[in-house]
């Protein structure tokens, strides 16, 4: 057999908006969340192999390799429901922070269900990797996609929103971190969920325009809590807006904290401010509109 092998890029994201609308009767929580995909990425490298095992390597040691990583789980749940016995060899490229609030875990799941159905050659359709890809997280359905999307219910389901021009962002991960469960843990939905469980939608529903992302509701529910716990995230927050950012908002739920700023120079100029912190690590980016994204795994590296 010809060995193949290939490289796909496995984007970041940020939350444009993420209202948390009550606790539902299973437990989980009802979201409403605009996200987007942002050109900080990890990278993937797939090759074939006749072992009909999975081969996991990464470039940060801190991240296991084994079925505690999504992209081993993807591939055994993507060869279970195709019906194959196929091997391969995985290297990730790691430049995400983890538990970072930037999906990092959730887009690695999403670009290995796309690698793995091509080095694989198998021919799904994108509603049978959306089932998949919604047994592994709220994110991971989105990254099959990317762009602007909204996400809701428990966050998989997702609709697809007109993409923006361009954002010039500056992203800023403080030394500290937040799980999910301990940012859903620390949020008080009480007020939003009636007695029997019920999501009461309208306490947190804001006003969303997207012809134009000035109008958005630019607001992250988490904020209140996660600042409290880390008040370092909150010291990132006033720093983007001190050093220009039109606005900051909380990524996610991890300790990521992005700027918005009018222009490159702009940018560049709070970047080597804030680059100054010690323990901060700093990313300038852009966002990354469905049509790009859409080229960028599609059009892989040899």
């Amino acid at each position: 057999m010809d060995t193949l092998s290939f490289t796909l890029p496995s984007y970041a994201k940020i939350n444009w908006s993420l209202r948390i609308l009550g606790k539902r009767p299973d437990g989980y929580h009802e979201v409403r969340t605009v996200l987007q995909t942002i050109s900080l990425c990890d990278e993937l490298r797939f090759e074939s192999t006749v072992e009909k095992q999975v081969w996991l390597s990464c470039s940060d040691p801190a991240l296991p390799v084994d079925e505690q990583n999504l992209i081993v789980r993807a591939a055994r749940l993507l060869r279970e429901d195709a019906g194959v016995a196929a091997g391969c060899r995985i290297h990730l490229q790691k430049r995400i922070p983890m538990q970072a609030g930037l999906g990092g875990g959730s887009s690695n799941a999403a670009a290995a269900l796309l690698g793995l159905t091509r080095l694989w050659r198998l021919d799904l359709d994108i509603a049978m990797l959306h089932r998949i890809a919604a047994q592994m997280g709220a994110d991971v359905p989105f990254f099959l996609v990317g762009g602007c999307a909204l996400g809701s219910g428990t966050g998989v389901d997702i609709l697809s929103l007109p993409d923006t021009l361009t954002k010039h962002l500056l992203v800023v991960t403080p030394n500290a971190t937040v799980s999910t469960s301990a940012a859903y843990n620390a949020f008080d939905v009480s007020a939003l969920t009636s007695p029997r469980g019920e999501t009461i939608l309208a306490g947190s529903c804001g006003k969303l325009d997207f012809d134009d992302s000035d109008q958005w509701d630019l607001e992250n529910d988490f904020e209140r809590v996660i600042f409290d716990m880390e008040p370092e995230i909150e010291r990132v927050h006033a720093a983007l807006l001190n050093t220009g950012a039109r606005r900051a908002i909380l990524a996610g739920s991890g300790s990521s904290v992005f700027g918005i700023f009018d222009d490159l120079e702009a940018l560049v100029h709070a970047s080597g401010i804030i680059e100054a912190e010690v323990g901060w690590r700093v990313f300038p980016c852009a966002t990354i509109s469905r049509s790009e994204y859409s080229r960028a795994i599609k059009g892989v590296q040899e």
